[in-house]
């Protein structure tokens, strides 16, 4: 079992920047694929980002590629999602997503393929 607890949501101008992080309860962190997703009003869970178990691969939706990051630090069992050039209709709610696997440098795009979930954090971004 892992805990994710997700931090850094707020309320930002479009334009802005924010940058989420995850924070994981378990030091084999290391051994789990993670990826962010968000869910917006009225909308269902959409991918957003991934990283891989060995940090090696990463991918993006279409409508974030260019203007955020993801990455992980397994030394501190988090993961982060640095978010540029902040739209409005990047507003949602932002979850982490991990599952443990033997793959390292595999990319999941899909919510059943991850079965550990932080509670989400808002992120606001204002015209």
């Amino acid at each position: 079992q892992v805990q994710l607890v997700e931090s850094g949501g707020g309320l930002v101008q479009a334009g802005g920047s924010l940058r989420l992080s995850c924070a994981a309860s378990r030091r084999t962190f290391s051994s789990y694929s993670t990826a962010w997703f968000r869910q917006a009003p009225g909308k269902e869970r959409e991918f957003v980002a991934a990283i891989s178990r060995s940090g090696g691969s990463t991918d993006y939706a279409d409508s974030v590629k260019g203007r955020f990051t993801i990455s992980r630090d397994d030394a501190k069992n988090t993961m982060s999602l640095q978010m540029n050039g902040l739209k409005p209709e990047d507003s949602a709610v932002y979850y982490c997503a991990a599952v443990q696997t033997t793959s390292y440098n595999r990319i999941r795009y899909r919510e059943y393929e991850y079965n550990y979930w932080g509670q989400g954090t808002q992120v606001t971004v204002s015209s």
